[in-house]
Parts: structure tokens; C-alpha cells; sequence
């Protein structure tokens, strides 16, 4: 096998890009994991396609870029009102004078540049900086407290810190004395509110780079390998210490290759592909969307404002008109609500022409008719056109979403919108997407087929197909940085990534996500429940909730938190008591007058208890089993939220955080209620234990 992965590699020679230098193939060959910060792992190459394309760093990939597209748009950032932008040839110099910034305070071989900030240019070039300088990328997540900001930064060893402001500065400064290996710390936005010893301004930072020779670096970028770390993306650490993914430049570099063939993105040089950046690129999925992918390819990335999420990514749609767009299935969620909001103050005629558009919209594209009927044509005209164009998507030709579990009924909206939202499946261990759904290959609810040149296996599927998904390809991380025994548990004996996650294939290799297994509910009763469906059926089956999570293991019944929608705060993304104007209206629906959160928390409103008792009641008649039937539930005084804990970066349920804050309300499902019964039982039994 090695010697065919030799010939393989012989054979594309003749490729654009240079080709790395050699791995070793003799019997002392890396194996496929590492849990070593300078360790090197066996690529799994394949014998044909994508998966035997040459492997490439990603000085290589960026500079084959910069031949082919260097005149082109690279990314674009807002300044006051206007745009700038910055072309790749001026983006692969600015990155590599942050490289030999960073090497001139003293950045080490495999060692971390922290980067604590929102979106910018800046952060791009740390990024990609750090990498060509030999040392690790590293994503810290704004969120962060300054205790896990120190657990990243020591566990990568960080010489580099990049902080936005002086509010992520000042969570560094907390910690510096925990952080032995801390050289220096950069800040990239604002100006410096005290000048401290070996703290710099962005622009002083790139003067040392400018002021330092080629040699150095040069030197370092020859002796780099594909199959080398050059990236870590810590896991969210909702049950424990986060994992440092180690992840190799043939990980990023060919993923974002065989992404793009799959989805068919355009080169530059034919027609430019435009994304936004808003998501938090400490998380694989935004990297790879608004780096790696739109690098190979010669796309231009804008940058969102920083509170995108508040509010203002709306505005950055319009004015960007991205020809692709990745959004968390909460990003969908808000513009849904946003959109019936504004539909419910439309005029009776206007709505009903909505209406009409909409059922023609869904049934067209359940359909998937092969010539478009009258009524289609008529309805994009009137409809569709004018909701692409208010949403800033009337050029985008791909919409995906993922990170999270998203609800049938938002899929249906936007399908019925003829805006098909693509669903797309992966984690940061495979670098992101494993599996994706494309316009000629969707089913709703599946995340899609694998992407090109990889593999999915289940494992140990039951009588109706649902198993473990295993992932196999070039994709498949590296380890996880210092954690031998964890990486053990993720790679079997031959390789395969276990992923944690239930699923199946349907009879045309379609995935459908099922379940995850360190969610699975087991009662005492010994069933095995997923919670997931049940909770995204009662979401379905009551509109006014905003987040539902499942109780019930190692417990006789199930039982049920419940949120429901309100206003965010938009300074702080912190949930007000006030309720959203569609839940308002849906609570008029119910009969009620309500329009806060505190008038129906703990049950304190007897109309809409009773609606949502009547919503529970539903989808307990669909329910498979009695043990599979909700039986208790509670609405929380507030929704859940990223500042209150309760969900991750990406909007994804933290469900062991939130077992702990609600442990008071989840244990009064479960206290027993004395009755007569019961207590003549004890009195029997108390009589009977003294006559003995």
C-alpha cells in the first residue's frame, strides 16, 4: 500500500502545486495518530480521485493562490461606512510579515498563538501567521473566562497571545502569572489603555515583522510537512477539560479542496464565490468556510460587524450579497420569526398572496418537478425574488446549515420560501463537513452524502439500520494534543473516526442523524431514548417554545425544561423577559394576554399552560412506547443563552450545564407524593421490621 501511495504521488507531478517534501515509507513510518505536539502521522491517501491528490502545506496551497488569483479580492472589512478590501497577493505578504513578527518575539517550533477576538483581517493573519511561523493557530472563544482562556493558552504552551480589546486583554492579565510560556501579547483593535512590558499595538507588532529578513522563515517553510500540526481547535468542554483537536496541514488544506469540489464552487478567475464572516472562527466550521475553503477556490471574504448575532448581520447580507452562506440553525431560527413578525403586520391581501407562494414554494420543492410549473414562475416573481433580495441572498446559490440539530418546521419555511437550506454534518476531529446535502442530492432532515473522498461506516447498526457513524478519510484528525488515551477512544485499531453520534443511511446512502450517544436517555426501565427528536417534535408541535431539553435518565419517566421565545438584549445577547411579537401573538391565539416571560413561567398563566399541555399531549400520542411519553414539565423563568452557559458557541445545547443549574426543578419531578396509601405501607412495613 505504501509503495502504491508512492506511485500515486508520482503520477500528479505534474500538478500546480510544488510538490511537499517526501514522507517517510520505511519501516519506521508514522502511524495514523498522535497525541505528540511535533509528531507526524500517516496520510490516508487513496488510490484514485480526490483522495490521491498530492498532499500540500498550506504555504503551498496559499501560494499557489496567490499565482493564480493574486489580483483578486481576498477578504473585505468595514471602515466607518465604506469597504476596503485586500487583494491575495498583498494577503499572503501581510501574513507572512506576521509570521516573522511572531518569530522575532520568540516563537518556538509547535508552540501556540493564542486569538482572542471577533472576526477581522487581524485575525486572519494571526492566524495564518502563526502557521507559516512553525507554531500552532489557536482559536479562543470570546465567551471564554479568563480561568479557560488560561487552561487553551498553557495546554498549547502559547508564546503569542492576540487579544481584540482591552476587555479580552484584561481576562489575559488576570491570568499571565498561570502562563510560564507567554511572551508577548498583541491588540489588534483599539488604542492601548496602559502601555505594559512586552504588550504591543497591531502595528507595532507588524513593524518587528517588517523590519526582519526572509532567512528565518524562508528556512521554516521548506522544512514543513503536510502531515505536521499546524492548527488547534479546542473542543467546548461541556463535560470536562476542552481537547486541543491537533490538526495537520494536509487536514486543512485537502478538506478544503475536496469540500469544494463536492459543493462545485467556482474559481476566481471564472466567476468570484463571496462569503460573510460572523461565525466564531475558533470553531472548525467557520474556519474552514471563511479561510481554507474560499482560499482554494479565490473567494472573498467580508467581515460581519461584532454584533452580527444582535442584530446587524442583516444589514451586512444586503450589502455583501454573498454567493454562499453558512448559518447555525438559531441563525435560521431568527429569521424566521424576524420574517412572520413582519407578515403578521402585512395586510390581509399581502398575506394571503404569501401564502399562496408559500405552499406553491414547498410543494415545488418536495416535488423536485423537472420543469417548473406556471404557478412557480408566477410565485417567484411576486414572492420569492423580493424575500431573497430583503434577506441579502438573491445571488446565493448555496445556503447551508449545521453545529446543531435544526427543526423540520424552519427547513419547511425557507423551502417554502424557495430558499433550500442544505444541511451539512461533521465535527472538529473530521475538520469540519463529512457529510454535505446539495441541490441534486437533498432529502429534508439528512445531513446529506459524504463528501468526496472519504468514507462513512455505521457501526453496530440495530434491526432498524441506527448505528454509530465512523468516519473515514483525510479529513480524520490528527489526535488530540497530550491525551493519548482519549485519542484511543475516538480512533479504533484501524483508524476509524467514532464519532459519538447515532445515525443511518437510507437505500440511497443518504445520512440521517438519530441520536447522540452520550446524550441517550436510558430510564430505569432500561429504554434507550433520544432525545433529540422528541424535543424538536415538541418545538414543532408548540411554536411559543424556544428550547425544549429532555430528563429522564436513570429516571421512571421523562420530564421536560421548556423556554419560550423572548426579546435578546442587544449589548450583551442576554434573554429579557419580554416576549418576541410572534409569541405574543400566539399566546393571543391561546386566548391569553400575556407579554412576558414571567407571567408564564412555573405555570402562572392557566390558558397558556393548558395550550402547551395540549401541544405535550400531541406528540405523546406519536410517541412508540409509554416510557417514550413526557410526563411532567416546567417553563423556565428565562431562555436559555451563550451568556448564561446554557448553550455553546454555535447555539449547541450544553445539556450537562444546564442539568446543574436546574437541578432544584428537575428533582421536583421526581419527589414522591405521600398519600394514605403510601404511608399505611410504611407504617406496615416500620411494624413488621419491630416484630421481627
Amino acid at each position: 500500500a505504501l509503495i502504491q501511495t508512492v506511485l500515486i504521488i508520482t503520477a500528479h507531478l505534474a500538478d500546480s502545486l510544488p510538490r511537499p517534501v517526501s514522507l517517510p515509507v520505511s519501516f519506521g513510518a508514522p502511524d495514523l495518530w498522535t497525541a505528540q505536539r511535533d509528531g507526524q502521522v500517516r496520510l490516508r491517501m487513496g488510490e484514485s480521485g480526490v483522495a490521491a491528490e498530492p498532499p500540500a502545506t498550506v504555504n503551498q496551497v496559499f501560494a499557489s493562490a496567490v499565482e493564480r488569483f493574486g489580483s483578486c479580492t481576498a477578504f473585505g472589512w468595514k471602515d466607518g461606512e465604506a469597504w476596503k478590501v485586500m487583494n491575495y497577493r498583498e494577503y499572503y505578504q501581510q501574513c507572512r510579515t506576521a509570521a516573522k513578527g511572531f518569530l522575532k518575539l520568540g516563537l518556538e517550533r509547535c508552540h501556540g498563538v493564542g486569538i482572542l477576538g471577533f472576526n477581522s483581517p487581524e485575525w486572519f493573519m494571526a492566524d495564518i501567521g502563526a502557521i507559516l511561523a512553525g507554531g500552532f493557530a489557536v482559536g479562543i472563544y470570546t465567551t471564554n473566562s479568563p480561568e479557560a482562556c488560561q487552561y487553551v493558552a498553557e495546554n498549547c504552551q502559547a508564546n503569542v497571545l492576540v487579544v481584540e480589546n482591552n476587555k479580552q486583554l484584561q481576562k489575559i492579565l488576570q491570568v499571565h502569572d498561570q502562563l510560564p510560556h507567554l511572551k508577548a501579547i498583541i491588540q489588534y483593535k483599539d488604542a492601548l489603555k496602559d502601555k505594559l512590558p512586552n504588550l504591543y499595538t497591531w502595528e507595532e507588532f507588524m513593524q518587528l515583522g517588517r523590519e526582519e529578513p526572509d532567512t528565518q522563515l524562508d528556512e521554516i517553510l521548506a522544512s514543513q510537512k503536510p502531515n505536521q500540526c499546524c492548527t488547534l481547535i479546542y473542543t467546548s468542554g461541556t463535560t470536562g477539560h476542552p481537547k486541543g483537536v491537533m490538526l495537520s496541514h494536509d487536514n486543512l488544506t485537502w478538506t478544503a479542496l475536496s469540500t469544494g469540489r463536492t459543493v462545485c464552487l467556482t474559481d476566481a478567475d471564472q466567476s468570484q464565490e463571496i462569503v460573510v464572516s460572523y461565525l466564531p472562527l475558533s470553531h472548525v466550521a467557520a474556519q474552514m468556510v471563511d479561510i481554507w475553503i474560499t482560499m482554494r477556490v479565490g473567494g472573498a471574504t467580508y467581515f460581519a460587524q461584532p454584533d452580527a448575532l444582535k442584530g446587524s448581520l442583516a444589514n451586512t447580507l444586503r450589502e455583501v450579497r454573498p454567493t454562499a452562506f453558512m448559518g447555525v440553525p438559531r441563525v435560521w431560527e431568527k429569521m424566521q420569526e424576524k420574517m412572520k413578525a413582519i407578515g403578521a403586520k402585512s395586510s390581509t391581501v399581502r398575506r394571503r398572496v404569501a401564502s399562496w407562494a408559500k405552499d406553491v414554494g414547498l410543494q415545488t420543492n418536495m416535488m423536485k418537478m423537472e420543469r417548473y410549473p406556471l404557478n412557480y414562475r408566477l410565485a417567484k416573481r411576486l414572492v420569492f425574488q423580493k424575500v431573497r433580495k430583503a434577506l441579502g441572498l438573491d445571488r446565493c446559490t448555496r445556503c447551508y446549515t449545521g453545529a446543531a440539530p435544526i427543526t423540520r418546521d424552519t427547513l419547511e419555511f425557507f423551502l417554502s420560501l424557495d430558499i433550500p437550506v442544505y444541511e451539512l454534518y461533521g465535527m472538529s476531529e473530521s475538520t469540519g463537513p463529512h457529510t454535505i446535502s446539495l441541490s441534486d442530492a437533498f432529502r429534508l432532515t439528512s445531513c446529506g452524502k459524504v463528501i468526496g473522498g472519504c468514507q462513512t461506516k455505521i457501526c453496530n447498526p440495530d434491526a432498524e439500520g441506527n448505528g454509530e457513524i465512523c468516519f473515514w478519510g483525510r479529513h480524520v484528525f490528527m489526535g488530540y494534543l497530550n491525551m493519548p488515551d482519549k485519542t484511543e477512544e475516538a480512533l479504533d485499531k484501524d483508524g476509524w473516526l467514532h464519532s459519538g453520534d447515532l445515525g443511518k443511511h437510507d437505500e440511497q446512502d443518504f445520512l440521517f442523524i438519530t441520536g447522540r450517544i452520550k446524550e441517550l436517555i436510558i430510564t430505569a426501565g432500561g429504554e434507550n431514548i433520544p432525545p433529540v427528536p422528541i424535543e424538536d417534535a415538541v418545538k414543532e408541535a408548540i411554536p411559543l417554545i424556544s428550547n425544549a431539553m429532555l430528563i429522564g435518565d436513570k429516571r421512571k419517566f421523562l420530564s421536560m425544561l421548556l423556554t419560550v421565545k423572548c426579546h435578546i438584549d442587544g449589548e450583551t445577547g442576554a434573554p429579557e423577559d419580554e416576549l418576541t411579537p410572534e409569541a405574543v401573538e400566539i399566546c393571543r391565539k391561546m386566548g391569553s394576554n400575556v407579554t412576558r416571560v414571567s407571567d408564564i413561567a412555573g405555570g402562572r398563566d392557566r390558558l397558556v399552560t393548558a395550550a402547551i399541555q395540549e401541544g405535550i399531549n400531541r406528540v405523546n400520542e406519536q410517541a412508540t412506547s409509554n416510557a417514550q411519553r413526557i410526563q411532567k414539565w416546567i417553563v423556565l423563568e428565562k431562555d436559555f443563552s451563550i451568556t448564561g452557559g446554557e448553550l455553546g458557541p454555535t447555539m449547541k445545547l450544553k445539556r450537562p450545564v444546564v442539568m446543574k443549574m436546574y437541578k432544584e426543578q428537575i428533582e421536583n419531578f421526581y419527589k414522591e407524593v405521600a398519600t394514605p396509601i403510601s404511608e399505611v405501607k410504611r407504617v406496615c412495613i416500620v411494624v413488621n421490621a419491630l416484630m421481627l
